[in-house]
């Protein structure tokens, strides 16, 4: 498979992941277990000062989750620059992108690995591999 497929394929990974991701969060009070209805209570009801804003543990969590799906689809964004410069005029452009995006994508495949579940890091780890592939394919026509 050619380079610019191999990024448009991951690209895709990423904002799967992403629009995953976005679901997950947006929707995490949403849960009848009591135990876990407790956790979110305690989570939303108490607000404190950090570092000049006062917010709940809640509203940190959201703010982290928007955050990540704003890097993800940054990343996705650059997958696909990616892909569009991985032609003869500009690979060399292109290559020099793909590292930084891997170890990104890899870095956050490590944390979903320890923190979160296996969908998470399977997106993640996928992306990088295509991401590193295509890399080492272009680094190879050049």
């Amino acid at each position: 498979m050619n380079p610019k497929i191999l990024l448009r394929i991951a690209a895709t990974l990423v904002i799967l992941h992403s629009v995953g991701h976005t679901f997950g969060f947006l929707t995490w009070k949403d849960h009848v277990d009591a135990t876990y209805d407790e956790v979110v209570k305690q989570m939303t009801a108490y607000k404190f000062p950090f570092m000049g804003a006062t917010h709940s543990l809640a509203e940190f969590y959201t703010g982290i989750g928007f955050s990540i799906t704003l890097s993800l689809l940054l990343c996705a964004w650059f997958l696909l620059m990616a892909a569009n410069l991985s032609n003869d005029d500009h690979r060399s452009i292109a290559t020099r992108m793909l590292l930084p995006l891997v170890l990104f994508l890899v870095g956050l495949g490590i944390f979903e690995i320890i923190f979160f579940f296996p969908l998470a890091y399977g997106l993640s780890l996928a992306a990088a591999l295509l991401t590193l592939i295509a890399m080492f394919r272009l680094m190879k026509a050049d």
